[in-house]
C-alpha cells in the first residue's frame, strides 16, 4: 500500500520542475536582456533596423518579459504546491492538472522553441523530460499500489 504522506519520486519530480520554471521566471524578470542575439537573428533585423526600432522594441519587451517571467514563476509555484499535496496524496486531479499544465506551459514553451531554432530548445527539452518523467512516475506508483 502506498504512503500518501511520503515523498514520492512523481512528487520530487514534479517539484524539480516547478523549481526550474520558477528560475526561469526570474531569469525572465531580473536578467534576459530584451534581445538576444537568437531574437536578433530570427526577425532577420540589422543594425540600422536596430537603431530605429531598438529602443522602444526594448522597453517594450522588458515588461512583456516581466509578464512573462511573473507567469513562470506562478506556473513553477503551483506545479510544486500540487507536488507536496494533491500529487502527493494521489487525488485524482492532480494528474489531470499535471499533465493539462504541464503540456499548455512546458510544452508549449518547448515546440515554440524548437519552431524557431532558439539556443535553448535542447534546455527546455530537458525540463519538458523532467516533467514527462514525472508523470510517468506516478502512473507506475499507481501501478505499483494496486
Amino acid at each position: 500500500m502506498l504512503d500518501r504522506r511520503k515523498w514520492t519520486p512523481s512528487a520530487l519530480l514534479l517539484t524539480m520542475t516547478g523549481i526550474v520554471l520558477v528560475g526561469i521566471g526570474v531569469y525572465f524578470v531580473l536578467i534576459r536582456p530584451p534581445l538576444l542575439p537568437e531574437d536578433v537573428r530570427y526577425m532577420q533585423l540589422t543594425e540600422a533596423d536596430l537603431s530605429v526600432v531598438g529602443p522602444s522594441l526594448r522597453d517594450w519587451l522588458g515588461r512583456v518579459f516581466a509578464v512573462l517571467g511573473g507567469f513562470a514563476m506562478a506556473t513553477g509555484i503551483l506545479m510544486i504546491t500540487l507536488a507536496a499535496t494533491a500529487l502527493r496524496s494521489r487525488e485524482p486531479i492532480a494528474a489531470f492538472g499535471a499533465i493539462l499544465g504541464g503540456v499548455v506551459s512546458i510544452g508549449t514553451m518547448t515546440a515554440v522553441n524548437f519552431a524557431i531554432n532558439s539556443d535553448f530548445k535542447w534546455a527546455l527539452l530537458g525540463l519538458f523530460a523532467l516533467w514527462a518523467a514525472s508523470l510517468i512516475a506516478y502512473w507506475l506508483e499507481g501501478a505499483e499500489a494496486r
